[in-house]
């Protein structure tokens, strides 16, 4: 249990962490996307990128859940849960400012996406003899 409750902490930290780290970049890769953030002004290329950036992120903010606990199937959930519960009230506030499919896109596939994070596996390179 107790594995279960760093698990969910840790994923979350992680989700926190690398989304700030993948915005960044996208601040300093996209011209105009640091301009554009205050007003949610986005482009499609930047909204594409976006959602990209929250792929990566639930991917590895589940990655780091599993890593934690291992035997949890229960604490990939929790963390989509609880960042799906967290990001609704944002975005139903901001339902106007962007399209309805950015939104739904988000929304429906972070719980998800998390649980997938956790679930795939690299492959370790065999040793050398």
């Amino acid at each position: 249990m107790k594995r279960t409750v760093f698990a969910v902490v840790g994923g979350l930290v992680a989700w926190v962490l690398i989304v700030s780290l993948v915005d960044r970049g996208l601040r300093l890769a996209m011209p105009g996307y640091e301009a554009a953030e205050p007003d949610l002004a986005f482009t499609l290329p930047m909204m594409i990128a976006r959602l990209a950036e929250a792929v990566i992120t639930s991917l590895a903010a589940g990655a780091v859940t599993r890593a934690i606990a291992p035997a949890s199937a229960r604490a990939p959930w929790i963390v989509g849960g609880i960042m799906l519960l967290l990001f609704l009230p944002q975005h139903v506030r901001i339902w106007a400012q962007l399209p309805a499919w950015y939104h739904l896109l988000f929304l429906i596939t972070l719980a998800p996406l998390v649980v997938l994070g956790a679930r795939i596996r690299l492959k370790s390179t065999p040793a050398a003899p």
